[in-house]
C-alpha cells in the first residue's frame, strides 16, 4: 500500500461542510485579538461550506499563490454522511455517519480578514483541503468510535517536528451527530457530504495545537507577539493517528507546500 498512489477517498463530494467543535481553538484564537466570543459559542456551532471540488489526496502538494497568504495546516478530525433529510433529528444523523477520515483545512490566514468583512464568509481564504488515504467505518474503529466522537491523539508535525498531539475526544463541545443535524437542519445532505470537526484541540495546552495560528495565539497572550512562523515553501506537514499497538489508523497525510504555477 502507497498512500502516495492514493487520490482522496472521495475527490469531489457534494458538500464539504466544516464545523468549530473545539471551543479553545476559537477562544485562543478571539483572546489573542482581545475580541469577546459570541453569546451562543458553546450552543451553536459555528460551520462554512468549503471548497468540496477538487479534495486533495494524502501526498499531493499544497499549492499557494504567495508565501504572504500566511499559509496555515488545520488537523481535523470529518466524516462522510449518507442522505441526511433536511430537518434530521439527532438519531438520524447518527444513523447516516458512514466514514471516518482525517482531514487538512489548508487555510491562508492572511485572506480571512478580507473574506470576513465581506459579510458572506470564508471563500479566497479557504483552498482545497486533503484527506487520509483511507477512510474507515465507525464499526471498524472499535473503541476508537464511541458513536459520536473519535476518540485517541491525532498527530500533526511541521518538518518533522511535533506541533501537537491533541485527543480528538476530549474538549469537543459539539460531536458528529449534532454537526450533521445542524448542517442539515434547512437543507438535505447527499450521500457522500463530508462534514469536518474544525481543528482538534484540548484544553490541557500540553498537548500542543493543531495548526500554527493556535500557537501564534498562545505566544501573543504568553508574550505579547507571534514567534512561529506560518508555513513556506518547501515545509513539509503531516498529520496521522496511530492506535495503541501504534498502527496507523487512517494512513498519514504527508504534504509539501508549493508555489503554484
Amino acid at each position: 500500500f502507497d498512500p502516495a498512489q492514493c487520490m482522496a477517498p472521495l475527490p469531489r463530494a457534494p458538500q464539504l461542510l466544516d464545523g468549530s467543535a473545539y471551543l479553545v481553538h476559537a477562544e485562543l484564537i478571539m483572546a489573542s485579538r482581545k475580541q469577546k466570543p459570541p453569546d451562543n459559542l458553546k450552543s451553536r456551532p459555528l460551520m462554512y461550506q468549503g471548497c468540496s471540488a477538487p479534495l486533495l489526496g494524502p501526498c499531493e502538494d499544497i499549492a499557494v499563490a504567495s508565501e504572504a497568504q500566511d499559509i496555515d495546516l488545520e488537523m481535523e478530525v470529518a466524516v462522510v454522511t449518507g442522505d441526511v433529510a433536511l430537518g434530521a433529528d439527532r438519531e438520524e444523523a447518527t444513523k447516516a455517519i458512514r466514514l471516518v477520515l482525517l482531514m487538512n483545512d489548508v487555510s491562508l490566514r492572511k485572506l480571512v480578514t478580507a473574506d470576513l468583512a465581506a459579510g458572506f464568509g470564508f471563500l479566497h481564504s479557504k483552498p482545497p483541503s486533503s484527506f487520509s488515504p483511507v477512510a474507515v467505518t465507525p464499526e471498524e474503529l472499535g473503541e476508537a468510535w464511541d458513536g459520536k466522537r473519535l476518540r485517541g491523539p491525532v498527530r500533526a508535525f511541521v518538518n518533522g517536528e511535533l506541533l501537537g498531539e491533541p485527543d480528538a475526544g476530549e474538549d469537543m463541545q459539539f460531536d458528529f451527530p449534532h454537526l450533521v443535524q445542524h448542517a442539515a437542519k434547512t437543507r438535505p445532505l447527499t450521500a457522500g457530504t463530508i462534514v469536518g470537526s474544525g481543528t482538534v484541540s484540548n484544553r490541557d495546552r500540553k498537548r500542543g495545537a493543531g495548526c500554527l495560528f493556535e500557537r501564534r495565539a498562545e505566544e501573543i497572550l504568553e508574550g505579547g507577539k507571534a514567534k512561529t512562523p506560518f508555513l513556506s515553501f518547501g515545509d513539509r506537514v503531516r498529520i496521522e493517528m496511530r492506535n495503541p499497538g501504534g498502527r496507523s489508523v487512517f494512513g498519514a497525510i504527508d504534504q509539501r507546500v508549493v508555489e503554484a504555477k
